[in-house]
């Protein structure tokens, strides 16, 4: 099994060296990292260089990036990461024991770092939501084979929601994910920026309005 670790960035200098170092472990171990870039305007793509496998020029929004980051990898399984999410020590060798078992794609449980004292009970919600419905975030650092990535044309061409539309995607096919309760560490910064309960309310807001099937163009305004 190698690893493409594909991360999509716009301006996140802030974030890439403590997450590029946290990552060299796993370059060492013989997995890749690709950084798909949305045409920053900050140092991204200088602080980036010396650290990644490569890094890919994309069209902005995160499932083109992602999309383009994962047309260009190597490896045989895709792991999507975003800037401010951490991997937990060994993540490569849990994804090798999950699709052992049989599973072709999966995601992580999360834990979310923040002044909030609501994070502990939004990811509690979040594991517990993801385990019960199949459906999983891109905040919990999903995984999947590249050639079942492939088969399903890949991440929709959508400004939000794109993880929870490979997610349906995936359920329909009957692919259950594989949940790996070991935590990625993800930042709560939006939360404690807006406010925690009016971020929860907005989320759930904006989920059931796309479940109801209102176009994830029409919610991406609300998100912003």
């Amino acid at each position: 099994m190698r690893i493409s670790v594909i991360v999509p960035v716009l301006n996140e200098a802030a974030n890439l060296p403590t997450l590029l170092q946290h990552l060299q472990p796993l370059r060492q171990r013989g997995h890749e990292l690709r950084l798909a870039d949305g045409a920053s305007q900050d140092a991204s793509r200088e602080l980036a260089a010396p650290w990644v496998d490569a890094l890919v020029d994309a069209p902005r929004g995160r499932a083109r990036q992602m999309n383009a980051g994962a047309a260009a990898a190597s490896g045989n399984v895709l792991l999507f990461l975003h800037a401010d999410t951490r991997l937990p020590e060994g993540a490569d060798t849990l994804i090798a024991q999950a699709l052992a078992s049989g599973a072709r794609w999966g995601r992580f449980d999360v834990r979310i770092a923040g002044r909030s004292r609501w994070l502990p009970v939004v990811a509690w919600f979040m594991n517990r939501r993801s385990r019960w419905s199949g459906i999983a975030t891109g905040d919990q650092a999903l995984f999947i084979e590249r050639r079942l990535f492939e088969q399903l044309g890949g991440l929709p061409d959508q400004p939000l929601m794109e993880d929870i539309e490979l997610c349906k995607r995936l359920k329909r096919q009957g692919e259950r994910p594989a949940c790996i309760a070991t935590p990625v560490v993800t930042s709560g910064r939006r939360w404690d920026e807006r406010g925690a309960l009016r971020t929860i309310w907005l989320m759930w807001q904006l989920r059931w309005r796309y479940w109801c099937g209102v176009p994830a163009a029409q919610l991406v305004e609300a998100y912003r």
